[in-house]
């Protein structure tokens, strides 16, 4: 029979959509130990109840991590062994439980992390988007402004950027990246990983914009977009005029129609904006 260490807190991964990820370890500590902490105690009781595992739960989220990673700290002392799960994947990324860890890193008290799915690494390793070095930035303000304000200094960053977004908010954010990195700039959306419905999209940031504006019965489920990091255009004797006539018209036309166009507004050939226009893709 497994066995968990008392005075013990386990940070245990949960499925983020498919009941069959969940690891045979993070089954055996969820079984074994003495009470488990969760996000929505009705939401992880669905799956405790498909796993034929039977604990008392207390809930700790947001509005009341400090008072619980008080009282959890306490049985944690007393010889208890505790699991911390979230609604979906793993916990503290951009889940409660960071307060409480904290507390608990203070008191001397054993943590052990049961590793399993997280959303962001999922989506990354499919997004297509360079995976040896990227910054995660959990969710983005809800207000455009703020939202935009957030994004500034993120626009030169090198890395792949890596975001949650909720689906009611996905168009307005592809709007505000536009603005703030450029419609040209590589991008990819997941949603609903891992389930029935899972569908991965890499295109630009204004193709994906254009895509789910004619889409609308797409922004539903879980999102993670990912955005290619800041790489400096190389303009390659292009002219003013044509680069940004083909900027503003990349967000509304696929890139071969943009190119067409610009080059007609600008009188540049078609060619050299083409060929400069590839090297936002690389």
């Amino acid at each position: 029979m497994f066995i968990v260490n008392p005075s013990t807190l386990y940070i245990v991964a949960t499925p983020i959509g498919d009941m069959n990820d969940i690891t045979l370890r993070a089954k055996q500590v969820l079984a074994s130990v003495d009470c488990i902490a969760a996000e929505d105690t009705r939401h992880s009781g669905r799956l405790l109840n498909a796993l034929q595992i039977q604990k008392p739960m207390i809930s700790l989220h947001d509005h009341n991590e400090q008072e619980r990673a008080l009282q959890l700290c306490t049985r944690l002392q007393q010889g208890q062994s505790i699991a911390l799960i979230s609604d979906a994947g793993t916990p503290l990324i951009s889940d409660p439980g960071y307060k409480l860890v904290q507390l608990l890193q203070q008191a001397h008290i054993a943590i052990v992390p049961i590793p399993g799915a997280c959303a962001a690494i999922t989506a990354l390793c499919a997004s297509g988007l360079p995976t040896d070095r990227f910054v995660f930035e959990g969710f983005l303000p809800a207000k455009s402004t703020a939202r935009q304000h957030a994004l500034l200094p993120l626009k030169e960053e090198t890395r792949t950027l890596i975001f949650y977004e909720a689906p009611h908010r996905l168009l307005d954010t592809l709007a505000d990246l536009c603005l703030v990195f450029g419609a040209t700039r590589r991008a990819t959306v997941a949603r609903e990983l891992t389930k029935h419905y899972e569908t991965i999209y890499a295109q630009t940031l204004g193709e994906l914009s254009q895509h789910f504006i004619q889409t609308p019965t797409e922004l539903k489920g879980e999102v993670v977009l990912m955005v290619h990091g800041y790489r400096k255009e190389v303009t390659a004797d292009v002219t003013e005029q044509a680069t940004r006539a083909f900027h503003v018209l990349a967000a509304h036309f696929p890139v071969k129609q943009a190119v067409q166009l610009a080059a007609e507004i600008s009188g540049e050939s078609k060619n050299k904006i083409y060929a400069w226009a590839v090297t936002l893709h690389k």
